[in-house]
């Protein structure tokens, strides 16, 4: 393990970074651009350096600085333009910790692997979840936005559901769904599709399928309404719920979701399914605790939503680094192919996964250039100190852990995409504990981890045995950062069937 000099010297933030061609397709993750009149006008805004608190009499602890952006609405623009660009860039200017503001809201951004440590390992019981204030109105009592005690409660009659049994039948039914509907894509000959849309679809009828165990059939296009208008309401400039807005569309989304789970539940409580809906139901600990109806309706709408909107956004990634590396490609292409031939038409299993060695480099690398969830929220139940900071009470710390994912302390040339880096001869992940953490880390680590990295791999697998795609040498994807990084052209792809 190394550690990192907390902050970066003046010479490193000031000096001009060159790039090689190769690098260059990341340079939007790891640099705040200047091609678009929006980037200019973004960069030309005023930057008022501020403190966040003074801190007490008696204490070492250095002052938090930064600066607080716009009148109310702070960063975020920033945020939503650049992404980890922005979290990156401020890690670089002001260190590990630093301020600003956000909808008015006081908050602090915690960047670099040790800093990051404090917060989630040495100083955890010092910070509860900050979702709330994002996301709380849309995926209440989700399990991400519980803490402490209640968390585990929950967390410990939730894994019920993802016992490895459960998994191996969940990959049994998921498979030839996926194998169908990627099949239908392109049936012959080429064809440019949007690629973040259509797998977006796909993810949601692999959800309505093995999460609930049911054909939504129609009801598929007005449930990925509801969830999308949830997903992006928390972000909304006006947070009320007044006419044509997205808070008031997300509101509604919710209703939606609510209903639609609660009427399913009794059926769901009788008990026999293998989906993860009934899995919920019938989850008990050994002292026979379970989920009240509404906790059930609440963690399957958080479930669904982290399960298809994240998965949506890694297999795009992935698709879109395959297209722009045909070398990368074609081992994928090649393994997957063989493993599919020794299966003989039989669903892959957790085994069969696992020999997809060259396939999860390429997802552990893409989940390093754009973790689904660029960064955690926390908040300060008590006064507490990070790095040496004083961060009060009630303080709302945002914890940026993709800045670890791109910075050269850990890893060799961090904008290069290179599998390899995690391959056994290399190991860069291991450079840190926190060096790679795009699934959190500590007591809020993400639930289905495997079954959404075991998603994708089918996902892949059935593209690469179907059809062969390419990117435009001068095609950069422009991913937008809303809760979720998403490709703002939809990731347009030729598709050519094999």
């Amino acid at each position: 393990m190394v550690s990192v000099d907390p902050r970066p010297s003046g010479t490193e933030r000031r000096r001009a970074r060159s790039y090689s061609a190769a690098e260059r397709e990341n340079i939007g993750l790891l640099e705040i651009p200047d091609s678009h009149p929006i980037d200019r006008l973004l960069r030309r805004l005023p930057v008022r350096e501020q403190a966040l608190a003074t801190p007490p009499s008696g204490t070492t602890a250095a002052v938090v600085r930064g600066d607080s952006g716009l009148p109310v609405l702070g960063r975020s623009l920033q945020y939503l333009r650049w992404g980890p660009a922005e979290m990156l860039d401020r890690y670089r200017r002001y260190g590990p910790v630093s301020y600003n503001k956000s909808f008015g809201v006081d908050r602090v951004l915690v960047a670099g692997p040790d800093a990051v440590d404090e917060v989630l390992g040495k100083r955890r019981n010092d910070f509860g979840q900050g979702w709330d204030f994002l996301i709380g109105s849309f995926f209440r009592r989700g399990l991400l936005l519980l803490e402490f005690s209640e968390h585990m409660f929950h967390r410990r009659i939730m894994q019920q559901a993802f016992t490895r049994e459960r998994l191996e039948s969940h990959l049994a039914h998921l498979s030839p769904v996926v194998e169908a509907a990627v099949g239908r894509w392109s049936p012959a000959g080429a064809r440019t599709l949007r690629l973040y849309p259509t797998v977006k679809d796909l993810t949601l009828e692999i959800a309505t399928e093995t999460f609930m165990g049911l054909d939504a059939g129609p009801r598929r296009q007005r449930l990925g309404q509801a969830f999308l208008d949830c997903t992006h309401a928390p972000l909304a400039l006006v947070r009320h719920p007044v006419p044509g807005g997205a808070w008031r569309a997300g509101l509604r989304g919710r209703r939606v979701l609510e209903d639609y789970f609660a009427a399913m539940v009794p059926d769901k409580r009788r008990g026999g399914g293998m989906d993860f809906f009934s899995a919920l139901c019938e989850a008990r600990t050994e002292e026979g605790d379970t989920f009240s109806d509404a906790d059930v309706v609440n963690h399957m709408i958080f479930l669904i939503m982290a399960a298809h909107d994240t998965t949506t956004t890694t297999a795009t990634a992935v698709a879109y680094y395959l297209g722009r590396h045909p070398q990368w490609q074609e081992r994928v292409r090649v393994e997957a192919q063989a493993l599919f031939d020794d299966l003989g038409g039989a669903a892959p299993t957790i085994a069969d996964l696992d020999r997809l060695r060259d396939l999860d480099l390429v997802i552990k690398e893409s989940l390093r250039l754009v973790p689904p969830v660029p960064g955690l929220v926390r908040r300060a139940v008590r006064d507490t100190e990070v790095a040496g900071h004083y961060v009060p009470a009630g303080t709302h710390v945002d914890v940026a852990y993709a800045c670890n994912h791109l910075i050269p302390e850990l890893w060799s040339q961090p904008a290069l995409f290179d599998p390899e880096r995690f391959a056994d001869h290399r190991r860069e992940d291991k450079s840190h504990r926190l060096a790679w953490m795009p699934f959190g880390a500590g007591a809020h680590k993400c639930i289905g981890m495997h079954f959404g990295t075991f998603e994708v791999k089918v996902v892949i697998a059935a593209m690469v045995r179907a059809y062969r795609w390419d990117i435009p040498a001068d095609y950069l994807m422009p991913w937008g950062f809303n809760t979720i990084p998403f490709p703002r052209d939809g990731a347009p792809m030729r598709l050519s069937r094999l």
